[in-house]
């Protein structure tokens, strides 16, 4: 492992470690933001064990990409979270693929039981979650990723910005407009603070 002059190494500079093929500091990278990327893998499920597969497929895909990327940020967590919801797009229009292919041949699908000591709280969680989610799938593609990137995982307007590739005037526009559309889909005071609050703080410590 390089020892840094600066004490704590930068995620850009574990990066280009990693690309060499320092896998100690892409340990490092994932220890640093994996828990970010499960929340926000969780924000788009409403699913704490497809969070999982999730956070998991976008560490694979970034490890494979560590020598084609180049961080345009400091931190790499505002590429990691698009790899994330890039992972779960793909999947979901897989498993649609996967359901309509069960249904055409007649075949049923066989629920498998989540074993997991917490089970009851996952649950109550996805079950809070579904309804937020539900809203914010029906806000169009762009202000959905700025929702997820600025409000639900904190990514600042300007990394938003660069990774999205966009300027940063139309990721806010997009954040306010679907402040907007919220605020009328729950008809309740300060609705679209309220879809924030229980997505912001799910349990951080799953």
């Amino acid at each position: 492992m390089t020892t840094y002059h600066g004490g704590e190494p930068t995620d850009r500079e574990l990066w280009d470690e990693a690309a060499a093929g320092g896998g100690a500091a892409f340990g490092l990278l994932f220890d640093r933001h994996s828990r970010a990327v499960y929340n926000h893998c969780f924000r788009l499920t409403a699913s704490w064990s497809a969070a999982e597969d999730h956070t998991s497929a976008t560490f694979l895909q970034a490890w494979r990409r560590r020598t084609d990327v180049q961080l345009q940020n400091a931190s790499a967590l505002p590429w990691l979270l698009t790899v994330a919801t890039n992972v779960v797009r793909t999947e979901r229009r897989s498993l649609r693929r996967r359901l309509a292919l069960i249904t055409k041949l007649g075949g049923r699908q066989e629920h498998v039981a989540d074993h997991a000591d917490d089970v009851a709280a996952r649950l109550d969680d996805e079950r809070r979650m579904a309804p937020l989610l539900d809203a914010v799938r029906r806000l169009p593609r762009g202000e959905r990723e700025a929702v997820a990137l600025c409000v639900w995982s904190g990514v600042s307007y300007p990394d938003a910005a660069a990774v999205l590739g966009i300027a940063e005037s139309s990721v806010r526009a997009r954040v306010s407009r679907a402040r907007a559309r919220l605020s009328r889909e729950f008809a309740e005071p300060e609705p679209a603070a309220n879809v924030v609050a229980f997505a912001t703080h799910a349990k951080e410590d799953r």
